[in-house]
């Protein structure tokens, strides 16, 4: 009995390292994309911009297309579409179309048409589809995890360094241009964050969820905030939970690993809103 026990104990060794390190760069890569994502998340609760983070979301899949047809990297090709979806919302936005119309069609005329493309390029019918959609986190490579994480510092620093400028533009464009603040240019600084965003995300939780990881944190942490930089701090600290409570949740019942990190954040969110009536009377008392 000893002597089995000692021969089977190498490849069960090796089987629970491999697994430590399988579920480890997921965690990192969950963390990173989820404390970005919270982050810039605050600021298109902000500006109320759901439905143009949903647009550059959705042409993610298009920028898949794109890579297939050009032999590119994938990061790549969904970082250039979701920066040319941001652009085109700027750039016809106010043109005698309803904003909230304007982003609706390009999101879903993006979706459908990355759907089709994918669809018509050879080779294209034997992707998978569901891991660009949904994500696949639990795949994720150290190539990938590097990716991820150069996007990450690169974002963080971007938003540390324009972080009064998209400030005071978020609070009033008028207040800004007064202040020698181009609100153009920073929106401009929004569109580039949120583009690689998207390109570092899909990897974690595919185009149709990425709208959602961007909004929940920002949103839950909302009633719990007193100044902007106390909720960006918190929607980083609920983006971040969330990212390993769903990865866990997942793990234990062997769920879809994306939807379960969204439906954690959602659930963080159901709770502050809860929350919010009793703490009401406590802001109002310290403001």
């Amino acid at each position: 009995m000893g002597m089995g026990t000692t021969m089977n104990t190498p490849p069960i060794t090796a089987a629970a390292a491999m697994l430590d390190d399988f579920l480890m760069r997921a965690a990192l890569a969950g963390m990173g994309v989820a404390l970005v994502s919270a982050l810039l998340g605050c600021f298109v609760v902000w500006r109320r911009m759901a439905y143009f983070g949903d647009a550059t979301a959705h042409a993610a899949l298009l920028g898949v297309a794109l890579s297939l047809g050009f032999g590119i990297a994938i990061p790549v090709g969904v970082g250039v579409a979701a920066l040319a979806m941001g652009l085109a919302v700027g750039g016809l936005s106010g043109r005698r179309i309803a904003s909230d119309t304007l982003l609706g069609v390009l999101a879903h005329a993006a979706l459908a048409s990355g759907l089709l493309a994918v669809s018509l390029i050879p080779g294209g019918a034997r992707l998978d589809l569901e891991a660009y959609l949904f994500g696949d986190i639990l795949a994720v490579s150290r190539g990938d995890l590097g990716l991820i994480w150069g996007g990450v510092v690169l974002v963080v620093a971007t938003l540390v360094w324009r972080w009064q400028s998209l400030l005071v533009s978020v609070i009033s464009p008028d207040l800004a241009r007064a202040s020698g603040v181009d609100p153009r240019r920073e929106n401009l600084v929004m569109v580039f964050a949120l583009a690689l965003t998207v390109a570092v995300a899909i990897k974690v939780v595919g185009a149709l969820l990425i709208t959602a990881l961007l909004i929940l944190p920002a949103a839950a942490a909302r009633p719990l905030a007193r100044t902007p930089e106390i909720m960006a701090a918190l929607a980083a600290v609920i983006g971040v939970a969330s990212a390993l409570g769903g990865l866990r949740l997942s793990y234990h019942w062997d769920s879809p690993t994306g939807p379960t990190i969204v439906c954690t954040a959602a659930g963080f969110f159901a709770l502050t809103s809860l929350l919010r009536p009793l703490l009401a009377p406590l802001f109002r008392r310290t403001q």
